[in-house]
């Protein structure tokens, strides 16, 4: 359980992560203590707050952070407009009014459908005290009237995240591929690349599925295999990151007139990327450990500007062709589309992680 307090106010709450199941999203509901005769006739407030915060300091606007609230709702709890018995929604708020007393009063949010989740990038060594992250906040606060300057000392303050979670319904097999056909070879390089499912969760490992028919006259090399996240910070600079989240580099190779049939296996954690400024990661609390920030799963009539940043993932297959002066580079993940799922303004298809 959590517990913030300073002298006029306590407040209490199960729990700091609240899950977005796509259909519905976990309510915010908790208890505030009081002490009436040190509030000395003023009121009590909670509020519910998403905040998108920019403030890298190689973006800052003349030398100050952007900030803006993305959804801001205020309540009165005391003195309490409804009965206890209207805010009371789980046994745990129950438990607690009948343990603090008579005064103990109850506090209860729903989250609108057309918030982000929680998410933050990484920051590098040089960052401290900056960063781009959509944040959530419960605050409880004193005051004459609900839109008083409120004082620190009269106030507390709590972070919470909204995490995503996306049921795997799906039965569609993700499968791309793509054929080459080079000058001076009468036959082309065909390649497939397909995922066994479309829906990864944190921890889980990525198999990658890779198929070559070498027909060219030309020798394959080098192939390499890796998972890129792809993060657009939409609401005020519309900046781009594409970072390689797990990659397998190897020396595999299709001569000309043969055929690889192989299965990549990556490991796409952010314990393999603790150091790579600029990733971007579900929401952190504090010093808690935290993931990879899962793909931004929104409803289709929501604007992109409202999610302060949208993030997707990308399986991407490279190889060398010989005689060729660049790499050859197979991306563009393509998949059936999945309702629900947004795609980067260059149609990237996410794999969900």
């Amino acid at each position: 359980n959590s517990i913030l307090c300073v002298l006029q106010v306590a407040v209490y709450m199960a729990k700091r992560d609240f899950v977005d199941h796509c259909d519905f999203v976990d309510p915010v509901d908790g208890v505030i203590l009081i002490d009436p005769v040190q509030l000395k006739g003023r009121k009590v407030y909670v509020m519910l707050s998403c905040t998108f915060r920019y403030g890298r300091q190689d973006m800052d606007v003349m030398g100050v952070a952007f900030r803006r609230d993305l959804f801001v709702v205020t309540r009165q709890v005391y003195p309490e407009l409804q009965d206890k018995e209207k805010l009371t929604h789980n046994k745990i708020q129950q438990k607690l009014l009948r343990k603090l007393g008579d005064n103990a009063f109850p506090f209860f949010f729903e989250f609108p459908d057309n918030l982000p989740c929680s998410v933050a990038l990484q920051p590098g060594p040089s960052d401290v005290g900056k960063k781009c992250a959509v944040e959530f906040e419960v605050k409880a606060f004193c005051g004459e009237i609900q839109d008083d300057k409120v004082d620190k000392q009269s106030s507390v303050r709590l972070n919470i995240r909204k995490i995503q979670f996306s049921p795997e319904s799906s039965k569609v097999v993700p499968t791309a591929e793509t054929t080459f056909e080079f000058l001076m070879s009468e036959k082309p390089l065909h390649v497939k690349l397909s995922l066994p499912k479309e829906t990864f969760y944190h921890g889980e490992p990525l198999k990658a599925n890779v198929e070559i028919t070498n027909s060219s006259s030309r020798n394959i090399k080098d192939i390499s295999v890796s998972v890129e996240q792809v993060t657009n910070v939409v609401l005020y600079s519309n900046d781009k990151y594409v970072k390689s989240v797990a990659k397998e580099e190897t020396s595999d190779s299709v001569p000309s007139g043969t055929s690889l049939k192989k299965e990549y296996t990556l490991y796409p954690l952010l314990a393999h990327n603790k150091d790579r400024r600029g990733l971007a990661l579900d929401g952190r609390l504090k010093h808690e450990d935290t993931n990879l920030a899962s793909s931004s799963i929104v409803k289709q009539e929501v604007l992109k500007e409202v999610q302060g940043m949208l993030v997707s993932y990308k399986v991407v297959v490279r190889m060398i062709a010989s005689g060729e002066p660049e790499d050859m580079v197979f991306e563009d993940f393509k998949r059936a589309y999945l309702k629900g799922i947004v795609y980067g303004d260059d149609d990237e298809s996410p794999t969900e992680a």
